[in-house]
C-alpha cells in the first residue's frame, strides 16, 4: 500500500506549488481539511490518526471545544488590543494564569507570536540584563529561524546555509549518548560533554550573557540528556554567573508529564520560552523571568500583535482544560506505555537502534547497523509514508529519528492503534 493524495487534494497542491513559498518543510504531500481531537481529515476526506498533533501544538487534542468557545465569545468583543501600546485585562489575565504552573522566580512576561519569537526576546533581554554579547547554545539545538534564534541553531546546515554573519554564538556538544561525540559511554564517560561546556564558558566568560538549553532536544532528534548533564549545565551558569535561558517551546506545557520539561530534571532556569501549546492552536508566545532580570525600559523590545486577545482567550483556555483533564498524568502514563510497547519492538526489529522520551515526546531513531549505527535515512522516510497511507501521521526528526508527540488527550486505544500501525509499516519499509 502505497501514499498517493486523492484528487482535491492534489488540485490544492498544484494551486500551493504556484504561489507559496519552496523553503517549507514538507515531508509529504498532505492536504489538512479538518480536525477534532487526536484525528485529522484531508481535503478528500480521509481520516488519519495524528502522532504530530501540529508539531505538538494540539496538546489539548484539535479544535478543543473549550478553546473554541472562548474564541467565539472574544469574537463578540474584540480581536486586536494594540497590547503593545494601550492596556487590556485578558492579557493580564492569561499571564497570571500561566504563572499558577510555574516556578516563583518566574513572575513577568513579555507575549509575542511564536516560538522563534519567544527565544528573540529571551536572547535580547539576555543581553539587556547582563549587557555582555556572547551567548552558547548546544550542537543540534532548534530555537527559531529568525537571525536571533537561527544564530542559536544548529540542528541542520541547510538551515544556516547562506544566512552568515550570525550574532556571537558558541556552539558545544550536547549530552546525546546514543552517538557521544567523544565516542564515551554514559556514566563511564565522566561527562565529557559537561566539560567542553566549561571550556567554552571559559573562552567568553568575562562577556557571556547566557546559556541557551533544549531541557529535551527536539528538531535534533528527541534527544534525552541525562539529569547529571542538565543539573550540571545550571551549576556551571550559577558558578560562572551566566543566566540559563530554557527552551520549551515544544517540550512544555506537560509535553513530558511536567509542565516544564526541565522540571524532570530538579532544575530550575532564569528565562523561560513558550510557545505551540499555550495558544490552544493560535499563534501565542511567551518569554518568562523574574521582575529583576525582565529589567527591560520602554521601547526597549516590543511588537505588534503580541498579546493578541483570542490567542489570549484561547491560550486561557487551553491552560485550563490541561489542568482539569490532568493532561500531565495522562502524558506520563501513556508515554510509559509506549515507550514499553516500542522497546519491545526494538527487541524484534534491528533497525531500531534506540528508543527515548519523556512523556508523550519520544523519539525512535533508526539505523542500518546497530553496530556502526549508520543512519536510516531514506528507510525512515520510507516508514513514514507506509504509515501515511494506512492513516497514521507520523513526522521525523533529526537525522534519521521518527518523533511521537500525540495529543496529551490520547486515550490507550488510540496509542495501540497507532503503534500497530507502525509496526505494520516498520515490517513494509521496503
Amino acid at each position: 500500500m502505497k501514499y498517493r493524495p486523492g484528487p482535491k487534494s492534489l488540485k490544492i497542491i498544484e494551486r500551493d506549488k504556484k504561489v507559496i513559498s519552496s523553503s517549507l518543510t514538507r515531508e509529504y504531500e498532505l492536504v489538512l481539511d479538518k480536525t477534532k481531537g487526536c484525528y485529522v481529515w484531508d481535503a478528500d476526506g480521509r481520516k488519519y490518526l495524528d502522532f504530530s498533533a501540529g508539531v505538538a501544538v494540539a496538546n489539548i487534542g484539535h479544535n478543543n471545544p473549550e478553546v473554541v468557545k472562548a474564541i467565539q465569545q472574544q469574537l463578540k468583543k474584540a480581536i486586536h488590543p494594540a497590547f503593545s501600546d494601550f492596556y487590556a485585562e485578558l492579557p493580564v489575565r492569561f499571564i497570571e494564569t500561566l504563572l499558577t504552573f510555574l516556578p516563583n522566580n518566574l513572575n513577568c512576561a513579555f507575549l509575542s507570536n511564536s516560538g522563534t519569537e519567544a527565544v528573540e526576546a529571551a536572547l535580547k533581554l539576555a543581553k539587556w540584563h547582563t549587557q555582555k554579547k556572547w551567548l552558547i547554545a548546544f550542537e543540534g539545538a532548534f530555537h527559531g529561524r529568525t537571525m536571533g534564534s537561527l544564530s542559536l541553531t544548529k540542528s541542520k546546515p541547510v538551515q544556516r546555509e547562506r544566512y552568515e554573519p550570525f550574532l556571537p554564538v558558541k556552539h558545544t556538544p550536547y549530552a546525546y549518548c546514543y552517538r557521544c561525540f567523544a565516542n564515551k559511554t554514559y556514566p563511564e564517560c565522566g561527562m565529557e560533554c559537561l566539560k567542553e561546556l566549561e571550556s567554552t564558558i571559559k573562552t567568553v566568560k568575562d562577556d557571556l550573557a547566557a546559556v541557551f538549553i533544549e531541557p529535551i532536544q527536539g528538531e535534533g532528534g528527541y534527544v534525552v540528556p541525562p539529569e547529571e548533564f542538565v543539573k550540571g549545565v545550571r551549576k556551571l551558569c550559577d558558578i560562572y554567573g551566566v543566566l540559563l535561558c530554557d527552551d520549551e517551546v515544544q517540550s512544555g506545557c506537560f509535553r513530558t508529564g511536567k509542565f516544564l520539561a526541565i522540571e524532570n530534571f530538579a532544575v530550575k532556569s532564569d528565562v523561560v520560552c513558550l510557545s505551540k501549546a499555550i495558544g490552544g492552536g493560535l499563534p501565542m508566545g511567551a518569554t518568562l523571568s523574574s521582575k529583576e532580570i525582565m529589567d527591560w525600559i520602554p521601547s526597549s523590545h516590543a511588537n505588534t500583535m503580541g498579546g493578541n486577545l483570542l490567542a489570549c482567550a484561547a491560550g486561557i483556555a487551553s491552560l485550563n482544560y490541561m489542568r482539569k483533564k490532568k493532561l500531565g498524568e495522562n502524558a506520563k502514563k501513556i508515554g510509559e506505555y509506549m515507550l514499553k510497547r516500542l522497546n519491545e519492538l526494538k527487541e524484534k526489529y534491528e533497525m531500531i537502534g534506540d528508543v527515548r522520551g519523556k512523556g508523550l515526546m519520544i523519539g525512535i531513531e533508526l539505523v542500518k547497523d546497530r553496530r556502526t549505527k549508520e543512519f536510516a535515512r531514506e528507510e525512515r522516510h520510507k516508514i513514514i509514508m507506509n504509515a501515511l497511507a494506512r492513516g497514521l501521521i507520523l513526522l521525523p526528526a533529526g537525522t534519521s529519528v521518527i518523533r511521537f508527540c500525540p495529543p496529551l488527550t490520547i486515550t490507550k486505544k488510540e496509542a495501540d492503534k497507532g503503534l500497530e500501525i507502525f509496526e505494520d509499516s516498520l515490517k513494509m519499509k521496503t
